[in-house]
């Protein structure tokens, strides 16, 4: 059995829940889905060039489980870039926080 999934600090809420290609409608795109800890974690490392030690400890994370979730998410970006799909940026906890 694995350990649950300890709590992370999450301190962006992106402006967008959608990327896509240009000229092609939604509908017909697979898509690829980041959470809200893959986007926190390239802000924190590639749009603020912060070292994995420091991203980590401002996610309350290890930094193993830091390069984890940043390599996950360059993977996934790469993947919608290279292949043309959809990128989601997965808002639910998000809203839920706001219906609390």
């Amino acid at each position: 059995m694995s350990r649950p999934k300890k709590c992370r600090c999450i301190n962006c809420r992106p402006d967008a829940s959608y990327f896509k290609p240009k000229g092609i409608p939604l509908a017909q795109l697979e898509e690829v889905s980041l959470s809200l800890d893959e986007v926190e974690a390239i802000r924190l490392a590639d749009f603020e060039g912060r070292y994995h030690e420091e991203a980590a400890r401002e996610m309350k994370v290890s930094r193993a489980t830091f390069g984890r979730i940043v390599n996950g998410a360059r993977r996934k970006v790469a993947e919608a870039l290279i292949r043309g799909k959809a990128l989601k940026i997965e808002t639910d906890d998000i809203n839920k926080e706001d219906a609390e």
